[in-house]
């Protein structure tokens, strides 16, 4: 390039527009998609000119206007944003649910794993009781041969009991979710071991005429429970799979997109778990007849599966995502 001036003419069109798009940040409205992109696209551009600037053109005005640009595209690129309540709200309404969709196959396979070992314990307790030992479930046994349950929790512990009863389950959903570390195998022991022992105690509950009894317990919070707890083993296997089966990525750059991913899934196990759980210490002891408890699993369950199926399907992308969300990736691929 033979002049300071052949050079400005050649690029000041780019520099002019990625100046327009960094002054909208006036207004605070997010970027489209394509507007993102094209930030993205003209940031790396304008790097490469600085660059040739500071070798060719070091005292020239071109040189200072360049740096001044890029600094303040990079402040709006790695912006706080506006809102962090707005971002809060909208990773909950349309980030989680999208990913929830997304990623289905893995939720599926989770479901699978623990469906398959639950049914399998629950017919070998039906017919042969004697497997409660094995799984140490004798105390269980026990009570069930008996006529009786241990469900009936005192009004007076019932606080106490119920957050128990959420640590407990946030502890077993986080399990799943970081077993996916070890290729995702703990994921699948996790899964696996809590659907055998579920259906075990059910198939024991069944076989000492029992069955009705202990189902009611359940239902009301086991809908949600159990669901998050194969959402959590899903993200798990996310992890896993990304170990497995990297691509073009090195098996480090896998394991840290999916985990960007899958521990949005994790996060939202917390209060669904802490709602679980609140029905179990609180509302599944009652006496409250099996219709009732059956009615309040199954509007529970459907307030869940609504929000993971439906939030933030009518919401754009481009109304919801602004500059850093789709920014910072395009400047780390160049």
């Amino acid at each position: 390039m033979s002049t300071v001036n052949d050079f400005i003419k050649l690029r000041e069109t780019d520099w002019k527009r990625l100046e327009a798009l960094v002054n909208s940040r006036r207004g605070r409205k997010p970027l489209t998609t394509s507007q993102v992109h094209e930030l993205g696209t003209l940031y790396r551009a304008v790097v490469s000119d600085l660059a040739l600037a500071r070798r060719d053109f070091p005292d020239q005005r071109v040189t200072i206007f360049l740096n001044q640009l890029l600094t303040r595209a990079h402040a709006y690129i790695y912006q706080q944003e506006s809102s962090d309540f707005k971002e809060f709200i909208s990773t909950f309404t349309y980030r989680i649910p999208k990913l929830f969709r997304e990623t289905w196959q893995y939720m599926f396979a989770a479901f699978l794993l623990f469906l398959i070992p639950a049914i399998a314990g629950y017919r070998l307790a039906y017919i042969n009781p004697d497997i409660a030992e094995p799984l140490g479930l004798g105390d269980q046994r026990q009570i069930l041969a008996n006529h009786e349950t241990w469900t009936d929790i005192p009004s007076d512990v019932r606080p106490v009991a119920s957050t128990f009863i959420m640590t407990n389950n946030i502890r077993v959903a986080l399990l799943c979710f970081a077993g996916g570390i070890a290729f995702g195998l703990f994921s699948v022991y996790v899964l696996a071991t809590n659907g055998l022992v579920i259906g075990a105690v059910l198939g024991l509950a069944a076989h000492y005429g029992m069955g009705s009894s202990l189902f009611g317990f359940v239902v009301g919070h086991g809908v949600i429970e159990l669901s998050v707890i194969m959402m959590a083993g899903g993200a798990g296997l996310q992890l896993g799979w990304a170990l497995l089966n990297p691509g073009l990525y090195t098996r480090r750059d896998a394991l840290a997109q999916a985990a960007r991913r899958a521990v949005m899934l994790a996060v939202v196990a917390v209060p669904l778990l802490i709602v679980a759980g609140t029905i179990e210490g609180f509302f599944s002891p009652t006496d409250a007849p099996l219709a009732v408890h059956v009615a309040v699993g199954l509007v529970s369950g459907g307030c869940m599966y609504a929000y993971l199926l439906l939030a933030g399907r009518a919401t754009t992308p481009e109304n919801q995502l602004g500059v850093n969300q789709d920014v910072l990736p395009l400047i780390d691929e160049g």
